[in-house]
């Protein structure tokens, strides 16, 4: 009897496998043939083959084309200035500001990156070519975009203006010292950029397609571009604003960090800032931002700081290439000194070929209360052209 049983086990088995044996195919180069040869056999095959056949397809089919692209493109800035300044050793310069390369597209549909370098500026560790951008980005959702690598820090409405795009000839004097271009801390120069994740969105869709309200969030590193963290702390910094009409962005930033000294580890030191401002930007373009700062540098010196500005750029209706800018820029190391206070009064003359190339003369009038009365009143002019490409 055992054996009887034995003997029909081994034939019920063997049928099995015979059935098995006649759906392998074998395998090929093409995938889609592999399906396509399957789908023959559908009569032959059981229930659940089907299924995964089918689930097989299914998931080719959703899967997102990978179609990379590639951009390159750059940036040139070349600028000549002269100066009235007592204490300068001298009058006038030819420099070349700017020079950056710039590769950028999409992986994906809605996963972009973008690498930037600058290649401008004497060699050293800190200056000539250097990495500023590098990062990569998610944009399927209008309301959540996550972002991971090196970029511009979400603090402020101008630090990520593109130069060419700031009004003026240069930032601002709050811009350069608290939105970290170059920063009061004693952080060597970052061009407002730092190392960390970002996610940033815009919810509330208008009739005219803009959209209400915008947030971003960040965390970073705290030391700068091409800089690894060698502190405990990360910096939190964020942003939200309300954008009224497509032209017009009302809000306000604020950051909380600590940056070490890399030359001294044992000193870290606190970055607690806010930042209020607007940006407009139509056929007139209006921006102004307070900032104030709480944390000491480097050097020593005050604990509190703050900057703002006020800029106004007017086109000239019979040349629409040509606009004027004026500038009110104000800014105090020292918070609680009004006797330390710098004051740029500015005046540019824009003129744009398109928007890649554009000419510029800057006039700007300096008030320095830290100076003496007659060295602290001093006059800056310079010319610059720049192109992008």
């Amino acid at each position: 009897m055992r054996h009887s049983a034995f003997l029909l086990a081994c034939a019920v088995c063997g049928c099995f496998a015979t059935k098995a044996n006649a759906h392998v195919l074998l395998p090929t180069d093409n995938h889609q043939e592999d399906l396509s040869s399957s789908s023959q056999l559908t009569n032959l095959s059981t229930p659940a083959e089907d299924f995964f056949a089918s689930s097989a397809q299914t998931s080719e089919k959703h899967r997102p084309e990978f179609k990379p692209t590639l951009n390159l493109g750059g940036c040139i800035i070349t600028q000549y200035s002269h100066t009235d300044r007592k204490d300068k050793a001298t009058d006038g310069s030819f420099n070349v500001r700017i020079v950056r390369a710039l590769a950028h597209g999409k992986v994906w549909n809605d996963v972009g990156y973008r690498l930037q370098l600058e290649l401008s500026g004497a060699p050293g560790i800190d200056r000539g070519a250097r990495v500023l951008d590098a990062y990569a980005e998610w944009t399927r959702f209008a309301e959540w975009q996550p972002r991971l690598g090196q970029f511009k820090r979400c603090f402020g409405f101008e630090n990520p203006i593109h130069p060419m795009n700031v009004g003026m000839g240069s930032f601002s004097q709050m811009t350069q010292r608290l939105q970290s271009i170059n920063d009061r801390i004693g952080e060597h120069v970052s061009n407002g950029r730092d190392i960390g994740f970002q996610m940033q969105g815009d919810f509330l869709p208008q009739a005219d397609g803009h959209r209400l309200l915008h947030y971003q969030v960040g965390v970073y590193n705290g030391q700068g571009t091409n800089h690894m963290d060698i502190d405990k702390h990360k910096d939190l910094i964020g942003g939200l604003w309300v954008m009224p009409t497509k032209e017009l962005r009302i809000g306000a930033f604020g950051w909380n960090g600590y940056y070490t000294n890399e030359k001294n580890p044992t000193e870290s030191l606190r970055r607690v800032r806010y930042d209020l401002g607007f940006t407009y930007e139509g056929a007139v373009s209006a921006r102004a931002e307070y900032a104030h700062s709480v944390g000491g540098t480097t050097k020593g010196g005050a604990t509190r700081s703050d900057g703002w500005y006020a800029m106004l750029g007017v086109p000239v209706p019979q040349c629409q290439n040509l606009k004027f800018y004026g500038r009110w820029d104000c800014y105090r190391d020292d918070a609680t000194r009004w006797d330390g206070l710098v004051t740029n009064w500015g005046l540019t003359a824009n003129y744009s070929l398109g928007k890649n190339y554009n000419f510029q003369v800057n006039y700007t009038h300096t008030v320095d209360r830290n100076l003496s009365l007659r060295a602290g009143h001093y006059n800056t002019i310079d010319v610059q052209v720049g192109a992008r490409f």
